[in-house]
């Protein structure tokens, strides 16, 4: 049995584990969210995060992390959905009882933190999404990151050095 055949690093190795299992996750996935678009990117979300990982998983492991890599990706899509949805809502309830003015400086206001976050920094611009939007605390995101609550610090102070500057207190 040649050495590679087991690791999941290994292109042929790893075309065996989606073929072998593809099928079954994304039938898995679209059965949570009875949708077949949605179903097929997490499919994707979920081989890629596992060849990103290949040398952290072993191969016995391999399906069991890829349902629970698929799980993970389904609740932060819902927990994504929510956030739209209360944010629309919360908007649309606000915006009944202000002025056009307002309105109108509050969505300029939002365009310019929006260009703001998408110019930061990858890194700072994942963990600051990280820590605002989906409420992760320091350690959560370190942890998802693989990296320290150090360097989670740091790149959350530059990226809010950089709002501040742009924008004023964030």
């Amino acid at each position: 049995m040649p050495k590679d055949q087991h690791n999941i690093c290994h292109s042929k190795t790893f075309e065996a584990l989606y073929k072998a299992h593809a099928k079954e996750i994304r039938r898995f996935i679209f059965f949570k969210t009875q949708d077949i678009d949605k179903a097929e990117d997490l499919l994707q979300d979920t081989f890629i995060k596992l060849w990103d990982n290949c040398s952290k998983v072993s191969y016995e492991k391999a399906k069991s992390y890829l349902y629970t890599v698929a799980t993970n990706a389904f609740l932060n899509t819902i927990k994504h959905e929510k956030v739209v949805r209360k944010h629309k809502s919360s908007i649309s309830s606000h915006h009944n009882n202000e002025s056009p003015e307002f309105i109108m400086l509050e969505k300029e206001f939002m365009d310019k933190l929006q260009r703001t976050i998408d110019s930061l920094p990858e890194k700072q611009r994942e963990v600051f999404l990280l820590n605002r939007i989906e409420k992760k605390k320091y350690r959560e995101i370190a942890e998802q990151l693989d990296i320290s609550v150090k360097a989670v610090e740091k790149r959350m102070h530059s990226a809010l050095l950089v709002l501040r500057e742009q924008i004023g207190n964030v």
